[in-house]
């Protein structure tokens, strides 16, 4: 095997270190990655990966068919991370048809193999997309149209989440919006809110930066929630249509500080991740008639969805990166997200290694 450079979550660590070169099977191919977006999801893996494990293996029994076949994830052996990603095809699998070589592609980040079901966030049999190659999954994989730069493609996986969060919300472009939170979630959820007609978005968050790339991305009017509540801002913008709600902070106290600020019939989408407890007042909820929905991720048509929407021009994702590392930049880059002020989304390009 050829040795390849990559980006290692080794022992809680990340390290840039040289990695086994994948090698297809049937119905996979070999891909160069071009550019990988860093997911906060991936943040959160670094520093509570043994939480987001145990979690992740008490639930899969209560999926059924969803959760078969998902191979374990062992943290003391290596991972290489990265599921938003854009990459060119470089060589198919034995027997196996798919795009030609050279054509770039994006995948829903899930692998099928020999061996069972991989996803392609965590996982320690294959490499994802913090690294100079990977294999996919050949039917799984789309073939980017219309010329779309390789960075803005690999921003489909992050908008189809926005896109599917907003879906379980059930907003319709007569509807206005509150969103509370403008890391990528809430920006992909201000983009996918705004792409099916909806005008009237309000957005909270504590940094000036992301406020001001809410309103770029489609806000009409962001709040620091310390000077003013995203409810009572949205009473001064608008106040009359039907109100749909989305918690995209994932930290304890959020969701029931909307339960008790929201006016009676809104529809609650949560879309931010907490992984701690968190305690509701269900009484709010009841005496308002509030609709509480709860969305991760996203189906294969909304992927699909995302990266037309994307190629088409109907979103410009673009504002949204906000740097480019190599593979060896990208601990730093880990770091600098850390700091929401400083950046949205930064992209990896391992081939500039």
């Amino acid at each position: 095997m050829v040795a390849v450079r990559a980006c290692v979550l080794r022992q809680g660590r990340l390290v840039v270190d040289d990695t086994d070169d994948p090698r297809p099977e049937t119905g996979q191919m070999l891909v160069r990655i071009l550019a990988c977006g860093i997911c906060g999801s991936d943040l959160h893996f670094v520093r509570h990966g043994e939480t987001m494990v145990s979690m992740t293996d008490a639930m899969l029994p209560s999926m059924g068919t969803q959760g078969m076949g998902m191979a374990p994830i062992d943290l003391s052996r290596d991972i290489v991370m990265g599921h938003e990603f854009c990459a060119e095809v470089l060589e198919l699998g034995p027997d196996t048809t798919g795009p030609d070589p050279g054509a770039r592609v994006v995948s829903v980040p899930v692998l099928l193999s020999s061996t069972g079901l991989h996803q392609l966030a965590y996982n320690n049999a294959y490499p994802g997309g913090y690294a100079q190659y990977m294999v996919l999954s050949a039917p799984l994989a789309l073939e980017v149209p219309n010329g779309l730069d390789s960075r803005q493609a690999a921003l489909t996986e992050p908008l189809a989440v926005g896109i599917h969060g907003v879906a379980r919300s059930g907003a319709t472009e007569g509807d206005s919006a509150v969103v509370v939170g403008c890391g990528p979630v809430g920006l992909a959820v201000i983009a996918a809110l705004r792409a099916i007609g909806v005008e009237s978005i309000v957005a909270a968050d504590l940094s000036p930066r992301r406020r001001a790339m809410a309103l770029t991305m489609g806000a009409i009017e962001a709040v620091d929630p310390i000077e003013e509540g995203v409810v009572d801002a949205w009473r001064r913008v608008d106040g009359r249509r039907p109100l749909v709600a989305f918690e995209a902070v994932g930290v304890p106290g959020m969701l029931q500080q909307l339960l008790a600020e929201l006016p009676p019939g809104t529809r609650v989408a949560v879309v931010g991740v907490c992984m701690e407890p968190d305690r509701i007042l269900p009484f709010f909820a009841i005496a308002k008639e509030l609709s509480l929905h709860f969305a991760l991720a996203y189906g294969v048509d909304e992927f699909a969805g995302a990266l037309r929407a994307l190629a088409e021009g109907e979103i410009d994702a673009s504002p949204m990166i906000t740097g480019t590392v190599d593979l060896d930049g990208v601990p730093g880059a880990f770091e600098a997200l850390a700091h929401p002020d400083e950046h949205v989304k930064i992209l990896v390009e391992p081939a500039a290694t």
